[in-house]
């Protein structure tokens, strides 16, 4: 049996990356290729595969809950530990999650490499449960840094594994629409935050509430995992045929398990069983994808998202509009716009979504700098600043928000995939952080105007190096696009 695979492999190679990648392939030069084994068993049922998927977006949920739950719960926090007034406190709250989320990314690659995808969301399940808990008893700042601390290291481990194990267990053909679930889970997870926090300015301590709430999805996480099944790709690299096979079976089903394991065997070049290092990230021909990965999520941070999200209630106060309804508006209109881009990525492709999505957000943030104008007063700036901070949160939803880690997982080689993964997101907290804590600073400094204006360049330079650097991968196995972007030795 692998002798038979290893020269359907032998076969496929002799084809160029471009062909492969652009599907221009045909059978006749395969001779008879996996995809004809494909085409006879015929599409694998989708249905086999949501259940994982859905218990994996919870850690995408508690992301977002996470994320927006201190939106309306500040304030509250700060009174009843004492801390009400204090800028620094009230930032450090926010953005010790932040600097926890960073730890965790660092070590979620290690983490899904050594001890398996399913293992990995139970371990990032573990700090969030401890970090609600402590959180949800603190009776000093220092309690609260504590447990916010916690809550971000399984906030940075939770998405990548999230994105690694999506893409692994997904048919090619919905893999995409599978991935944006992600990304909805997040949308959910905000609005939910934003729901469960309205109580918080009517009932002193409720806040309490809103981060125990938060334990009982990480914990359905933890459980349920138990019973998902185990990413094949990780299998075949750890050398656990039999388990691989057992486990393509409960997500493709029994006609499919040949066909998966040729295309798993068509990335092994014989380095698979080694462990990647750290150094193999930046040296070689690894090089190219994680500097694309890098700098794709380093744009989407630069584009001003995140400060848009964590500031859109000032921004809406100040154009006369409650936060309350501020925050539900963002909610839904980033939720709608993920639903879209849920039903289009296997459709339009992912480099189409990142292309109109940026050039999108460009032109919201043009409206934002027209409105921001002395040129403008009354109904107008109203119009332009809100309505510009809307299509910004749409156009986003649509490519920006959930194209990315998506992208990564897919583009990134099976050897490095975890690891590269881990650094990826390690860029992306980084900025993250560093948006988050300067925004209102600039804000004040260099004023709406030049400030939107960078973003709206940020967006300008992410379309122009999708143009030239983002292939498309829709429709692609993970190995028919990794065999496209890596040289052979």
């Amino acid at each position: 049996m692998w002798g038979r695979q290893r020269n359907l492999y032998s076969t496929y190679k002799r084809i160029s990356s471009k062909e492969r990648l652009n599907g221009n392939a045909s059978e006749d030069s395969l001779g008879r290729s996996p995809s004809g084994v494909l085409k006879e068993a015929g599409l694998p049922s989708w249905k086999r595969s949501l259940p994982h998927v859905l218990v994996a977006t919870l850690s995408s949920f508690l992301f977002g809950y996470h994320l927006g739950i201190v939106n309306d719960t500040l304030e509250s926090i700060s009174l009843d530990l004492s801390f009400r007034g204090s800028t620094l406190a009230e930032g450090l709250v926010v953005s010790t999650c932040l600097g926890g989320a960073f730890v965790g990314s660092l070590f979620s690659g290690w983490t899904a490499d050594g001890v398996g995808r399913r293992r990995a969301f139970q371990l990032c399940a573990l700090p969030m449960i401890i970090g609600a808990s402590v959180s949800a008893t603190a009776t000093t700042l220092r309690g609260m840094l504590l447990g916010r601390l916690f809550v971000g290291m399984g906030m940075g481990l939770g998405p990548p594994v999230a994105a690694l194990y999506v893409a692994e267990v997904s048919p090619a053909f919905v893999r995409g629409t599978y991935g944006s679930c992600t990304q909805i889970a997040t949308c959910l997870g905000l609005m939910a935050s934003f729901f469960v926090g309205i109580p918080s300015k009517e009932l002193m301590g409720w806040w309490r509430v809103c981060f125990w709430v938060s334990a009982l999805p990480a914990a359905l996480l933890a459980i349920l995992m138990e019973f998902c099944a185990e990413s094949p790709h990780w299998l075949f690299k750890r050398g656990r045929m039999a388990e691989a096979e057992e486990n393509t079976e409960r997500l493709f089903g029994a006609s499919h398990v040949k066909y998966a394991m040729a295309e798993l065997t068509k990335s092994d070049r014989g380095d698979e069983v080694d462990t990647a290092k750290f150094s193999d990230l930046f040296i070689g021909r690894h090089v190219r994808v994680v500097f694309l990965g890098s700098t794709l999520l380093a744009l989407q941070q630069l584009s001003g998202i995140n400060a848009v999200f964590y500031f859109s209630s000032t921004v809406f106060t100040s154009a006369g509009v409650p936060s309350d309804i501020a925050n539900i508006c963002v909610g839904i209109v980033n939720l709608s716009g993920s639903i879209i881009a849920m039903v289009l990525m296997d459709k339009m492709g992912r480099k189409g979504l990142l292309l109109w999505s940026f050039s999108g957000m460009a032109i919201s943030m043009g409206f934002q700098v027209i409105g921001a104008s002395s040129l403008l007063s009354g109904s107008v700036v109203l119009y332009l600043s809100v309505g510009g901070m809307l299509l910004f949160v749409l156009t986003f939803s649509l490519g920006a928000g959930p194209v990315p880690s998506l992208l990564l997982s897919e583009i990134l080689p099976a050897r490095i995939r975890e690891k590269a993964m881990a650094v990826c997101m390690a860029v992306h907290w980084v900025i993250n952080f560093f948006v988050g804590l300067l925004f209102l600073r600039l804000l004040e400094q260099l004023g709406p105007q030049i400030l939107y204006a960078s973003f709206g360049i940020f967006c300008f330079v992410a379309v122009v190096f999708v143009r030239k650097n983002i292939v498309e991968t829709k429709g692609k196995t993970l190995q028919e696009i990794e065999m496209a972007f890596l040289p052979a030795d």
